[in-house]
């Protein structure tokens, strides 16, 4: 970071790292939101205010870093995909618009998100977070595309109302179209800048039903089609993972593109 005429984001630069935290961040989403809302018996609204009042306070002192701070950024992420758990949950089975209903409704305010961020900055690329406004687009994008995946993921896995291909059907299903996506990065030229952003956030929402599914096979019931392991156990062995990651994996900082 000291290296003249060079800028860096306070996001992390995409590597196998990222995307192998990312999705443990993501199932610990699941499985920490379904403690709250349901080992709690919380419900879905006060569990969203609760992991929105910690989303808000997080994405605070992010913003108002100076610098990429790797702990700060993925106590963010996960707060985004706990909070986007109890609210694509209360969305779906609360408001009573069902599994395409509630996709529907998210999926257009995460368009609404990009689009608003694109017509503001002119670029919705992670190498663009170049001022305070830019990085709050990016948040509330994020936070937008953690709810959309989790409502994505319930959608494919459940019987009732959704495609019913279980957990684990799921789980591939979503994991496949992850790869599909990482071949067509690698296959695409680095100049096609466009391109690979629109594929970077394809694989970002991709990783969060992945995560939604895999979380909810380890945790609901038998009879369901999951694992019935405790979910605040879950949780706890899913945040030490998550620390082992950022602890031995490289997390440096994505530099910035150049101005003008």
């Amino acid at each position: 970071m000291t290296q003249e005429g060079v800028r860096w984001a306070k996001v992390p630069a995409l590597s196998l790292g990222f995307w192998i935290v990312k999705i443990a961040a993501t199932t610990l989403g699941e499985t920490a939101g379904d403690a709250v809302t349901m080992s709690l018996g919380l419900g879905y609204l006060v569990g969203t205010a609760v992991f929105a009042a910690l989303f808000l306070a997080a994405v605070a002192a992010q913003v108002r870093a100076r610098r990429f701070h790797p702990w700060l950024f993925w106590l963010v992420i996960v707060a985004t995909t706990t909070v986007g758990t109890t609210l694509a949950d209360f969305c779906d089975r609360s408001l009573g618009i069902g599994y395409l209903g509630g996709s529907a409704l998210l999926a257009a305010l995460l368009a609404a998100a990009l689009l608003a961020w694109r017509m503001d900055m002119g670029s919705v690329a992670i190498s663009r977070l170049d001022s305070r406004r830019a990085e709050v687009h990016y948040w509330v994008t994020i936070l937008s595309s953690q709810t959309l995946g989790t409502a994505l993921g319930d959608w494919v896995a459940d019987d009732d109302g959704g495609w019913g291909l279980g957990y684990g059907g799921g789980a591939l299903l979503f994991g496949a179209g992850l790869l599909v996506v990482v071949a067509l990065y690698f296959l695409t030229r680095r100049g096609a800048a466009a391109w690979r952003t629109g594929l970077f956030w394809a694989a970002f929402i991709l990783t969060r039903p992945l995560g939604a599914t895999v979380g909810d096979y380890l945790d609901k019931p038998v009879a369901s089609g999951g694992l019935a392991l405790s979910r605040f156990g879950a949780s706890g062995v899913l945040v030490a993972v998550i620390v082992a990651c950022i602890l031995l994996l490289p997390q440096r900082p994505e530099k910035l593109a150049a101005a003008g």
